[in-house]
This record gives structure tokens, sequence and C-alpha cells, in this order.
């Protein structure tokens, strides 16, 4: 494997110097399978995009550092919260075009500098935020033993990419790794899986500002019309240490199946399980399998809202503040239909809202939920309305207040 050490090419690692176009150029002139190299110190840069077939190599004490320029990250055109939208280019990017055969590999650090490039991006308002990592349209795409961490938006955000592994990632986008809160950050989602096809995230640590892992594909009428799910994805043997844990929708207009999320651990986070959907959206969501998790969250920062239901939660009025549940709506393209979700081997306990919550639309009942072998304690207790076919076996629900 030929290398390309990004100090040949007049990278300098203080921390201060520019160094994009040196770090980009050894990107360009990288061969075919070759290996770009960022040693030890803080390299900073604007954005930067990658190659097919080329890896980016993180050494041990490596740090690239975002600018905190605006200027440094130009506005191109991303799908974003589910729309096409000018965004201001994240910190490593693809540029749209089909891509094969990337990875981003080694035990150093990706900063994205958020804290004050989230300032500075929203302060000058030409396009919404950059993430810290958005790779676009890419098969096989390879992400290991990196830290994530300070995104002024989503720390990874994968978008129509096919046959993904996540291992042994650590992605902080709320917290820095003392426990330091970034100020000023809002919806800092972990890692954003976004209409993407076999994906798989293991051994990876998470401590998110919002969704740990969101799964998603668009949004109404634009996820519709694009119509590219996102499937086949497995999440196991990760930790979860804030944020609001494995989230299917709400975007999720082009469809979200066969989705496997087990042996994992959450630690105040304020949910195991979201799965989300509003009037509007259209589209399914449907055999999701969460198996074998423990949840205990002892903070009480997010009560029972529109945005968070518990611990445990289906609802199909997320983000509705006030909504009837007995009264229908018409039934056409926009209704959204959540079926075929299987909770196992679960233990939870939590000090903010609902221990398990299962909503679903008057005019299209959810359907065939199953729950076996759970433990499960809130501050209330299980609500359901409109499912059908509830199927419980061996399931214990205790509660500190009723409601």
């Amino acid at each position: 494997m030929k290398l390309f050490n990004v100090t040949d090419y007049g990278a300098v690692a203080d921390g201060k110097t520019l160094c994009t176009e040196p770090i980009q150029r050894a990107i360009d002139l990288c061969c075919e399978g070759g290996r770009v190299v960022i040693p030890k110190g803080t390299f900073r840069s604007g954005a930067l995009y990658l190659k097919s077939n080329m890896t980016l190599y993180l050494e041990a004490g490596a740090r690239l550092l975002g600018s905190d320029n605006t200027e440094d990250f130009p506005l191109r055109g991303y799908s974003f919260e589910g729309y096409d939208q000018i965004c201001y280019a994240s910190l490593l990017n693809t540029d749209g075009a089909p891509y094969r055969n990337i990875t981003i590999d080694g035990s150093g650090t990706i900063d994205a500098n958020g804290e004050k490039l989230f300032a500075a991006e929203m302060s000058e308002n030409k396009g919404k935020r950059g993430r810290a990592v958005c790779i676009r349209n890419t098969e096989n795409v390879t992400i290991k033993n990196v830290t994530i961490r300070q995104s002024p938006a989503w720390g990874l955000h994968l978008i129509y990419c096919v046959n993904v592994l996540i291992d042994g990632v650590n992605v902080h986008t709320k917290y820095d790794e003392n426990g330091r809160r970034y100020e000023g950050i809002f919806n800092g989602d972990g890692i954003d899986i976004d209409s993407c096809t076999d994906v798989k995230i293991t051994n990876s640590l998470i401590a998110s500002q919002d969704d740990c892992i969101a799964i998603k594909s668009g949004r109404d009428a634009v996820g519709r019309r694009v119509n590219i799910p996102s499937s086949n994805i497995t999440v196991e043997n990760c930790t979860f240490k804030s944020g609001f844990g494995v989230a299917m929708g709400s975007e999720m207009s082009g469809g979200v199946k066969d989705v496997y999320v087990r042996n994992c651990k959450f630690h105040d986070t304020h949910s195991i399980a979201s799965v989300k959907v509003s009037r509007g959206r259209g589209s399914y969501i449907k055999n999701i399998h969460y198996e074998n998790c423990t949840f205990e969250n002892l903070n009480p920062e997010h009560g029972d809202t529109e945005w968070f239901r518990g611990a445990l939660y289906i609802d199909g009025f997320y983000g509705s503040v006030k909504f009837d549940p007995d009264t229908a709506a018409a039934i056409d393209e926009t209704t959204p239909m959540i079926e075929d979700i299987y909770f196992k081997d679960i233990t939870l306990t939590t000090k903010a809202g609902n221990a398990i919550y299962l909503y679903g639309l008057p005019e299209q009942h959810f359907r065939n939920i199953h729950m076996e072998n759970i433990k499960a304690h809130g501050r209330y207790g299980m609500k359901v309305k409109n499912i059908d076919n509830l199927q419980i076996t061996n399931v214990e629900v205790t509660y500190d207040e009723e409601d």
C-alpha cells in the first residue's frame, strides 16, 4: 500500500496553520488503493473531499481540527433533515457523485470544532449546518476506530450508501470525552443512516446531543418521490451514554425496514427505542427488532413531551403538541404505517417519561407489536392506543406516578 503523508505536501501540525490545500492535494494524488496519512499532531482544515478506492488514516495522536471560518466550508446542495437543502460543507465529504471503496481508519480524532463553527454558521445563516463527516452515494464504506467529536450538527451522516461498516467508532456530539458539555449546539445526532442499505454498526460508543443513531429515508413528498428505503441495518454490541437511543424516523418517507438492534447498553440516554412518525410522512417502518438490551436513565431532563415519550416508544403523533387519538383523518399516500416491531429480552428503568408508550393512528392502527421478556420501570407505566395485534409475553411494568 502506497502512503501519502500529508506533511509531505505541506501540512503543518501546529493547530493554527490552515492545511486544507495540502491535505486535499494528498487526497487528490493518492493512487488507487493508497492511504492518506494524518500523523500525530493537530492539523487545522476546512472542507475535504474524499474519493474512490482510498483510505484516510489518522494515526494515534492525530487530530483533524475543523476551521472556525465559514469561508472554509463552501455552500453545496445536500440532503439534510429529509429535504434537498443548501448546507455548509462538512469537514469530511464526498461531493455527491457515485463513489466506491472509501475507508476512514486509525485511532486519531476528527474534531469538527463545532462550538465555534456552529455559532459562525448560525450567525451568517447562508445554509444549514455542516456535519463532521458526510459520505454520500458510496458503495463499500468502512469507518473504523476513529473518534468523531464536536460537530456543528450531526456527527456522521451517510446518504444513499450501500455496504457500510462502522466498527469501534466513538462519537461525541453532546459532551467531550471528559464530560464537558459543548456550548450552544443543538440537534446533534450521533450517526444518521439516510436511505442506506446493508449497514453494520458495531463495538461503538455514542454520546449524543439528540438521536444517538437515527435511521431515516427522506421527508414527505420528497422522500416518497426518491423512494430509497433504509434497509438491512444491524446495530450490535454498542454503548450509548447520552441522547435518544436508536431512532427510526421521523423522516422515513422512503421507508425503513429490516433493522436489528441487539446486545447494546444504554446509560442516561432518554430512550432505547424511538419509533416515530407523523401524519404527512406516508410510507412505512416495518420489521424492526430490539433484543437483549439494558437501559438505565437517571437523568430527568426530558419528560413526556411531543418530541419524547419515554424509554421505549412507538409514536404516530411525533411532534404534535395537541392531538386527538380518537378522531381519524382520511387515509391516503401521506398516511404512515408501522408494523412488525419486536422487543425482546429488555430491562429498563427511567426517571422521566413513560416506561412503554405505543400510540398508533386512529385511521390506520399500527399492527403486530411483539413484546417478550421485558422488565420496565418508568415515571409512568405503559400506555397503549390504536394498536392491532399487540402480543405480550412475560412483561412486567412498574411506575412511580399515576398519569
